[in-house]
């Protein structure tokens, strides 16, 4: 479809779910669902939807109500970027998970693929980085080529005691000290946090930090669109009230009761069937480079919501979808081939962009050479897209079950669909595995041995677990 589309409303923006081939008249009967095995499930799937709304009435859903409950934070998110956008080059992002994924795909949405490279694309607003490992090279590497007079960061943990994120801000505060002095500390760094507990809320207070504040109800894979994700998105001249309009549309078609005029619950349902028919790995595939770190973001949200050892009865189920990033039309020449000719065990979503803004005509030569003349012409928004048609064509003659996104344009207001559409989808998808989808026990645990071997009080027991557990054998270390 032409860049040059016209979009004339909210409408011509919403975003649209194509089922076409899960179903065994695109991909054959051994592969693909009947509409008679979704109407068969269906209740299921609205009791699903009930539930959903009756826990966010008890408070227990808080993504549903990011939305509509933030026009103070905004405004002052806003008025902060206003106030700092002159006063600091640099943008630093400290976080990690839930507290960096959603800022890159942001980012990565909206903003010029080497914002960070030109002053011209950044039309005054300071650079972002995102630092969101704790590898010491890529730390010292970031942190050396910064000057911290003209740095501000971000410090982002709901409890302050996330280890990554803390031992990066410890670092970041002794390099800011000894560039401004101690007394300057606090002007350099802003805490996104709990507002009632935790140990990054009395270390900004302490230092005369700014900050903002994550929901209690909103756990660290579901808050992009908190401070946590539209703090960075602000301070990088993103439209965050677009954004948040965007899932507000998105939220209306989600508390739909019509089961098939709702397409997150459809495809959270779509989802559970495929995984009973052996399709236990969701792959998304974007056919846009705005859109490739979405696919990312998704990853963390698909894996750490739905993976679980036990149900809600605490009966032992281990399940999960293994969610797999990939990026069209680049990993036509690495994973299709997996995906063509390989197990029959995955779902692919596909993200299909109708109109990109930017068109980009392919010239015209070599018409004598066969292989390479009928380029000419055509546009590259043509050839993406006609490349996702011809790898969803294959997959159906390969009898593979896909899907596609379908995104009018890359903005703001389609990204904030997005976002919203996975996150109901994926607490649909929880619903119907019957498993807590906003918890992470197997994370939690990860980070307790770490407390204990590196000695913080009160997780001693984990430090023994540690020190007894079995010695690697030299003669398996090859």
């Amino acid at each position: 479809m032409s860049a040059n589309k016209k979009i004339q409303s909210q409408d011509d923006l919403r975003i649209k779910l194509d089922i076409n081939n899960v179903f065994a008249e695109m991909i054959g009967e051994e592969h693909g669902l009947t509409r008679k095995e979704l109407e068969a499930a269906k209740d299921k799937a609205l009791q699903a939807h009930k539930n959903i709304l009756q826990a966010e009435a008890e408070g227990k859903m808080g993504f549903m109500e990011l939305p509509y409950q933030q026009k103070e934070v905004v405004k002052e998110l806003q008025a902060t970027a206003a106030e700092l956008k002159d006063k600091f080059d640099n943008f630093v992002v400290l976080g990690i998970g839930g507290s960096a994924l959603g800022n890159i795909a942001v980012q990565t949405a909206i903003n010029d693929p080497y914002y960070n490279m030109f002053t011209e694309v950044r039309d005054g607003y300071p650079r972002l980085f995102v630092n969101d490992n704790v590898d010491p090279e890529g730390i010292k590497a970031l942190l050396d080529k910064l000057d911290p007079a003209k740095t501000l960061f971000n410090v982002i943990s709901k409890s302050g005691s996330t280890a990554e994120t803390m031992s990066q801000f410890l670092l970041a505060r002794k390099i800011v000290a000894e560039a401004v002095g101690e007394e300057n500390v606090g002007e350099h760094f802003i805490a996104t946090t709990s507002k009632d507990s935790g140990y990054l809320i009395e270390i900004a207070e302490r230092e005369g930090m700014k900050k903002f504040f994550i929901p209690d109800n909103v756990g660290g894979r579901f808050s992009v669109l908190t401070p946590v994700g539209l703090l960075s998105a602000a301070m990088t001249g993103v439209d965050i009230e677009a954004l948040l309009a965007g899932a507000a549309y998105m939220d209306k078609i989600c508390r739909k009761s019509d089961f098939w005029q709702n397409p997150a619950l459809v495809n959270g349902l779509l989802h559970y069937l495929a995984y009973e028919k052996g399709k236990v790995m969701s792959v998304m595939m974007p056919y846009s480079d705005r859109l490739k770190d979405v696919a990312d973001w998704y990853r963390q949200l698909w894996a750490e919501s739905l993976g679980k050892e036990v149900n809600r009865e605490g009966e032992k189920v281990n399940v999960g979808p293994t969610p797999i990033k990939a990026l069209g039309a680049t990993d036509q020449h690495s994973q299709a081939q997996l995906y063509m000719e390989g197990p029959y065990d995955k779902i692919i979503t596909f993200l299909e962009v109708e109109s990109f803004n930017q068109e980009l005509e392919i010239p015209a030569a070599y018409q004598d050479l066969a292989g390479l003349g009928y380029l000419g012409g055509h546009s590259f928004a043509e050839l993406i897209n006609t490349e996702k048609e011809a790898t969803e064509l294959a997959l159906n003659k390969r009898n593979r079950m896909n899907q596609t996104v379908k995104v009018p344009a890359v903005n703001e207001f389609t990204l904030g669909q997005l976002f919203y559409f996975f996150e109901f989808q994926t607490a649909v998808a929880g619903e119907l595995f019957n498993i807590n989808a906003f918890n992470q026990p197997g994370v939690e645990l990860g980070k307790n041995y770490t407390y204990g071997i590196f000695g913080r009080d009160g997780y001693e027991s984990k430090k023994n677990e540690f020190e007894q557990s079995a010695a690697h054998k030299e003669d398996l270390i090859l």
